[in-house]
């Protein structure tokens, strides 16, 4: 792989990661409206913030590499929110379900940042991006852990 590949790689592995956090946005935007919550609304919007957070570091090191960012979500993100808005109609959207379906976005953002960082043909270079995506998917996993546990805690108030 020459090196103008190697960055064309780099800069779509980085803007694979900024789809991912739009669709972790517009995911958590969703279950904000779903909520009747306060303390889930207010977590919620601490994830969109931090996801907000992501791609501007993202950008900015897409910028540096001479990337353009992408703008929009993954093509699976808009399946799976279009697969929500249908099931929401259907039925009753309770703390247990909420939580449910955010910890599924939780699990695709995780697997997304891993993917990234375990890529053998990207080879990070540059410890800075390392750095970022090692921080990233720290924050992720937390934010990972503390839905489930909030979605297991629902789970045994239901039962």
């Amino acid at each position: 792989m020459g090196i103008l590949q190697h960055i064309e790689h780099q800069i779509s592995a980085l803007n694979d990661l900024v789809k991912i956090n739009y669709d972790r946005i517009t995911g958590y935007e969703k279950a904000i409206e779903g909520a009747e919550d306060d303390d889930l609304k207010t977590l919620f919007s601490k994830y969109i913030e931090q996801s907000k957070k992501n791609i501007a570091e993202l950008t900015e090191h897409l910028h540096v590499l001479g990337g353009d960012p992408a703008t929009g979500t993954t093509l699976a993100g808009k399946f799976y929110h279009a697969w929500i808005d249908v099931k929401a109609r259907f039925t009753k959207k309770d703390r247990h379900s909420i939580l449910s379906d955010c910890e599924y976005g939780e699990d695709v953002a995780n697997a997304a940042y891993r993917n990234a960082s375990d890529d053998k043909e990207l080879i990070w270079k540059d410890e800075r991006i390392v750095a970022l995506l090692t921080h990233h998917l720290k924050e992720l996993k937390t934010s990972h852990d503390s839905v489930k546990a909030l979605r297991d805690a629902a789970e045994m108030v239901n039962s």
